[in-house]
Formats: C-alpha cells, sequence, structure tokens
C-alpha cells in the first residue's frame, strides 16, 4: 500500500477556529484568547520576559550571548582597558576650547564661562591620554600574529573617549578588539572601532562586569571618573580576596593617579595591608603599561598567546 505524502495528509481538527455555523459567539471568544498577553509564547511576549519573576533569565541571557561569540571565535585571553568617556582626542579638545575662548571674549565677566574655560584647558592637557590609550591599543593589536589571532585580544566598555581610543588603536594596525557597551536610560552609542562581530550591549552592569574579568590577562586603568574607579577597585578587591587569581593591574598616568588617590594613607591607617599595594603598578605611559604586563607574565612563567585545545582550556580567570 503506497503511502501518503506529508502534501496529501488530511487537515488536523485544530487547524481550523470552531466555525460561526456551529456558534455565533465563537469567532468573538477566539479572538479575545488569541488576544490575550496569555497566549503569547513566552520567547514572544516582552511583559513577561521583562517581569520581577523572570529576573534569573534576563541575567543569563545577558550573560550567555556574548559568552556563546566569543567562545566561537576563540577569543582566550583579554587585555581590558578602563578609563574615562569625557577624554577626547587633541583635534577635538582644541576645538573646544577655542570655542569656549570666544565665549571668554563675549562675555569676560562671567564666572560660569571663565569655568567652562579651565575645564577646557585641563581637557586639552588630558588629551595626551587619548593618544597614549591609542598607542597602546596599537601594541596589544601588532602583539598577536595577524588579524584573526584571537588568542589576546583588546577589550574596553565600547564607548568614547579614553575606551575608543584603545579600540582605535588595535584597528588602526588591522587586529580586532572587544567592546562592552551597556543600555542607559538616555540614547548611547559604540565606538566606530570595535570590531562588529565582538561588540556587545548588557542591559546588567553585574554581567558586563563579569565578563570584563572572565578572560582577562591584565587590567589597564587611565584617569577616569566613578566608572572607572568602580570597575578599577572592584578587580582590585577581587584579586586581594583571592576571589580572582591575581593579574597584572596597571594605573597609567602618575601625576594623576598620585593626585586622586593615596594609597600608602590606607596602608598606614591599617585599612588595608602594605602587600596590597603589590597588586598594581603605577606607570607613566603605554610602553610602561604594556612592558609590566609581558614581565609580569614572563616572571611568573604564565602565557598569554598559548593555543589551548579542546577540552585543555583553562578555567576562565586562569591562565
Amino acid at each position: 500500500m503506497q503511502k501518503k505524502s506529508r502534501n496529501n495528509w488530511h487537515e488536523l481538527p485544530w487547524q481550523h477556529p470552531k466555525p460561526k455555523s456551529e456558534d455565533p459567539k465563537a469567532e468573538k471568544l477566539i479572538r479575545q484568547i488569541m488576544e490575550s498577553p496569555s497566549y503569547r509564547l513566552a520567547e514572544e511576549d516582552p511583559d513577561f520576559l521583562k517581569g520581577h519573576d523572570t529576573r534569573g533569565v534576563r541575567l543569563e541571557l545577558d550573560y550567555m550571548k556574548a559568552e556563546l561569540a566569543m567562545t566561537e571565535l576563540d577569543v582566550q585571553h583579554t587585555i581590558v582597558v578602563f578609563g574615562s568617556a569625557r577624554i577626547r582626542e587633541r583635534k577635538t579638545a582644541l576645538a573646544n576650547f577655542n570655542a569656549v575662548q570666544k565665549k571668554v571674549e563675549a562675555d569676560p565677566n562671567n564666572p560660569d564661562v571663565l569655568d567652562e574655560l579651565r575645564h577646557a584647558e585641563r581637557m586639552v592637557e588630558m588629551s595626551t591620554y587619548y593618544d597614549d590609550a591609542r598607542h597602546f591599543g596599537q601594541l596589544v593589536g601588532r602583539s598577536g600574529t595577524g588579524p584573526e589571532d584571537n588568542r589576546v585580544i583588546l577589550m574596553t566598555g565600547g564607548g568614547p573617549g579614553i575606551m575608543e581610543a584603545a579600540n582605535r588603536g588595535a584597528y588602526d594596525v588591522g587586529a580586532k578588539s572587544i567592546g562592552l557597551n551597556i543600555n542607559l536610560p538616555h540614547e548611547q552609542f559604540p565606538n566606530p572601532y570595535v570590531a562588529p562581530e565582538l561588540c556587545f550591549q548588557f542591559h546588567y552592569f553585574a554581567i558586563r562586569k563579569l565578563h570584563f574579568m572572565l578572560r582577562a590577562q591584565a587590567l589597564v586603568a587611565y584617569p577616569g571618573g566613578f566608572g572607572t574607579f568602580d570597575e578599577l577597585f572592584e578587580v582590585l578587591t577581587l584579586i586581594q580576596t583571592r576571589k580572582n587569581p591575581a593579574i597584572p593591574v596597571v594605573l597609567v598616568g602618575r601625576r594623576y593617579w598620585e593626585r586622586v588617590i593615596n594609597f600608602e594613607i590606607l596602608a598606614e591607617e591599617g585599612v588595608i595591608s602594605p602587600d596590597d599595594l603589590e597588586i598594581f603598578a603605577v606607570v607613566e605611559n603605554a610602553e610602561e603599561a604594556w612592558s609590566h604586563i609581558i614581565k609580569w607574565h614572563t616572571d611568573r612563567k604564565t602565557h598569554l598567546y598559548r593555543v589551548y585545545t579542546e577540552g585543555e582550556k583553562p578555567e576562565h580567570g586562569k591562565v
């Protein structure tokens, strides 16, 4: 007996709604059911997915999307760069300074305008850190074997300022780099120098921070504000408490860091151990930062560039 093809199968009873001939109210009732939020597929129901009780699912998805993408692209180790989103390249800072100078000429006794001028002048000085972070990105980008070598790759928060500079440096030399953007209440954009396939947007700061540390083999912090301090001190705490294996932590820009934080006072007051001062190093520029990272790993016989085979890969966060 010849079997019927699937195309010739009879329609099943549930493939059509109950006809009006059987119940005039059926069509309206079915429409009400199908328009109800309860009838939506869970994955297509934004109200359900964004509810309080599904936060755990959202946390998992926030983590998993970036994790699967980086695993697929064989990202093994990262060198993370933090720093201010407000520091711009020199030509931009100078253009802003010149514009503010014109305001001062038009209203020389306005204290708000004079404050704005002082700030603009300081931003011109701080633009040297943009150039330096860009150079650091170039150093990391050149360190691999080519554009497809993702064993050691630069990672930033994906935004403007120092983050842009570091990503831009990697882009300059044809290397990929990663950007971990965060969804904020106001509109914001990733910087244009992140590799498109490695630019991620997170809802939760906590998951973003987790990804900063999972593959990190070094952390480099340039001058920055609340966000930079938050991320820096979280890393220092993880290393201090042994929750994360030690990695080289480098603060770039002695003048800035020695003015804004007196780490020695913390040790003198007994709130940290003198040994905790060894967790990080303060250096002047990108060249010193890169040299420190290489020496740190060389001294400990760890491997920034080791290629791991399947089943041999170390746990994230461990060399």
